[in-house]
């Protein structure tokens, strides 16, 4: 799961992430400021609790470990779909179910907000193709309260098996040299 990645100064990054997913997440963002710098345009990631408006109360990252949590959080599921099978996720109806039962939200359109936001802000992300449509701005909202919608822990070990959801192909290389710095990406 590595990829390299080469700056303007012929310098090479080499990154390696855990899973196929995570991988093909950092490919994909990584392209996306690559081709918004290109065009002239100045990158910078949009705060969700900014753009929202949410709440100071609402505290994102207590609130995801309590998502977590083995017993009173969300169940990570294998489920299947198109003849996919999803492992370390669940839907998005569950999530907004486990919201209204926590009491974190008093009704489901204050929990589709909530969940839009720890979708935006890294704490979830999108498995397979409906979820991840509406997270690139073809829904309503980015999250969906649906049980057909697909989403994971960033640090569940999620996979899918017997696809990858970017069509890119990565050039496999023989890596050689030594590990300057190794570390772990928490938050995108």
């Amino acid at each position: 799961f590595v990829f390299k990645l080469t700056a303007a100064k012929q310098q090479d990054h080499f990154f390696q992430a855990a899973y196929l997913e995570e991988r093909d997440a950092w490919v994909r963002d990584i392209k996306k400021a690559i081709h918004c710098i290109d065009g002239g345009q100045r990158f910078a990631r949009k705060s969700t609790r900014k753009s929202i408006r949410l709440p100071e109360t609402i505290n994102l990252s207590a609130l995801y470990i309590s998502m977590k949590d083995p017993e009173k959080g969300i169940k990570e599921l294998k489920l299947e779909k198109d003849k996919r099978v999803y492992n370390h996720c669940f839907t998005g109806t569950c999530v907004i179910d486990w919201l209204v039962s926590s009491n974190s939200i008093r009704n489901r359109k204050e929990g589709l907000l909530l969940a839009s936001s720890l979708l935006s802000e890294g704490y979830l992300q999108p498995a397979g193709d409906t979820s991840k449509a509406a997270a690139e701005g073809l829904s309503d909202t980015p999250f969906l309260d649906l049980s057909d919608a697909y989403y994971y822990f960033p640090d569940s070990g999620f996979f899918c098996e017997g696809y990858s959801s970017d069509d890119d192909v990565v050039l496999k290389e023989e890596f050689r040299g030594t590990i300057v710095k190794q570390g772990c990406l928490l938050k995108q």
